[in-house]
């Protein structure tokens, strides 16, 4: 955990005692009556409401119970941040690259526009596990012995370490989302089957 980490948790932890002595009050309950509902002595309770004494799940589970009320509700689960992810967009090679994930490594996400260019395939490997879906226009992907070209709506996965390339048709412009994870991260697509 990194000291910013570390000093978000300080800061959650030191409001839970203010917070329970809220919602136990708000219920109409004394330390007393709570104790007797959880089986966590009075002292106990007192320092936890008070913060001298540091909360825990075996805790603060049988208060939650008590009082009829989320966990979170009694730590106060952190704000969600904002999940946009805004990024600009990258030239490469000629084609148009905007990042749709914001953390390096791992699995990345890409909507990418290929230009109506004429390109002579030139296939390579690398390691890693590719999934692309055609969102518009006609992209030409080689992969080992298959030249296909997909159009909107058709998807194609492959391992990197296979031959393969993937550009225009040079009759348009194409534009998909190319996810891509390092060797042993597949895409997990669930897609309902198409009905005849």
């Amino acid at each position: 955990m990194s000291a910013k980490e570390d000093v978000q948790a300080d800061e959650v932890l030191a409001e839970v005692g203010p917070r329970l002595r809220r919602i136990r009050k708000e219920r109409g309950a004394t330390l007393v009556g709570l104790s007797e509902a959880t089986g966590i002595s009075v002292s106990t309770l007192s320092r936890l409401e008070s913060g001298l004494r540091k909360p825990s799940l075996e805790l603060l589970l049988p208060i939650a119970r008590a009082h009829q009320v989320a966990l979170d509700e009694l730590v106060g689960a952190p704000p969600v941040s904002d999940p946009r992810v805004r990024s600009k967009a990258m030239v490469l090679h000629g084609r148009t690259y905007w990042p749709l994930t914001r953390q390096p490594g791992g699995l990345q996400a890409f909507k990418v526009l290929e230009p109506a260019r004429r390109m002579e395939p030139d296939p390579r490997t690398h390691e890693g596990y590719e999934w692309l879906y055609v969102l518009s226009g006609r992209l030409r992907l080689v992969l080992g012995e298959h030249d296909v070209v997909l159009g909107p709506g058709e998807a194609a996965e492959f391992d990197t370490r296979v031959p393969h390339w993937f550009g225009s048709t040079g009759d348009g412009p194409a534009e998909f989302l190319s996810l891509f994870g390092p060797q042993g991260e597949r895409m997990h697509v669930r897609a309902r089957p198409s009905r005849s």
